[in-house]
């Protein structure tokens, strides 16, 4: 059975396969953390994590100074289903994309897609970058699943080639007057998407667009004009809170 360790324990993403009595080898970074900065001594615990086979104890064996051994004792936690949820949204700034990338992880997201907007200004993100945020994301708040990346894809395309079995909401601006709430509790049960804009928000052309599509629903965030990045909280937390993957299935 699957054992909680203790939070405060250090969490190591690894690249390298986990089992018994293995041996990991960080990179230089995580062991210079792991040993100067940490200052962990030999036998001290960290969590690994790989996003494949779950959550594992480790044994740290310090070499030399500036590198470590790491052998993975017993698995903690059995690696959990990927979560299903697709987050899409225009790209930001990097301050700011990793602000949304970690939150969207937190929250569930279980595919990353950048999608690119009339009104889309920052257009060539690192699919690397966004990979290294949510790890960094995963590592701190206990997630073992991390999402899938997808390259850029502009609206219309995505909205072309999209599987209608998975409905999509997004965040409209000009949508102000029915209670977010009460929409998305219309929604059937199934797969999802959450679609937040660009700064500027949706052009008119794209906007039309959208509310012709059967399986796309928008709703409002309320009064008040928001960052993208703030937008991506207040919706993955309204989708959450109402159609949420923590609900029992049928």
């Amino acid at each position: 059975m699957s054992e909680r360790y203790d939070f405060r324990t250090q969490r190591l993403f690894v690249e390298q396969s986990l089992s018994e009595n293995g041996k990991i080898e960080p990179d230089r970074a995580q062991s210079n953390y792991l040993l100067n900065v940490l200052r962990l001594k030999e036998g001290s615990e960290v969590l690994l994590f790989n996003g494949r086979d779950g959550e594992w104890l480790g044994n740290i064996k310090p070499i030399g100074r500036k590198s470590c051994e790491i052998t993975p004792v017993r698995q903690l936690r059995e690696q959990p289903e990927p979560y299903d949820l697709v987050y899409l949204f225009a790209p930001l700034k990097q301050g700011r994309l990793d602000y949304m990338v970690q939150k969207s992880v937190e929250m569930g997201a279980g595919i990353l897609q950048p999608v690119l907007t009339q009104h889309t200004q920052f257009t060539k993100p690192s699919s690397e970058r966004i990979e290294g945020y949510a790890k960094e994301a995963a590592a701190q708040c206990g997630i073992l699943t991390l999402p899938v990346v997808k390259p850029s894809v502009k609206l219309m395309d995505l909205l072309a080639n999209w599987d209608k079995s998975r409905h999509i909401i997004y965040c409209d601006e000009t949508e102000t007057d029915e209670s977010a709430v009460e929409i998305l509790a219309q929604i059937k049960p199934g797969p999802l998407a959450i679609l937040i804009g660009p700064e500027g928000g949706f052009s008119i052309e794209e906007r039309k667009h959208l509310k012709t599509l059967e399986f796309v629903t928008p709703i409002s965030l309320g009064p008040r004009i928001l960052r993208a990045d703030t937008a991506a909280v207040a919706a993955l937390t309204l989708v959450q809170a109402v159609l949420g993957d923590w609900r029992k299935k049928e």
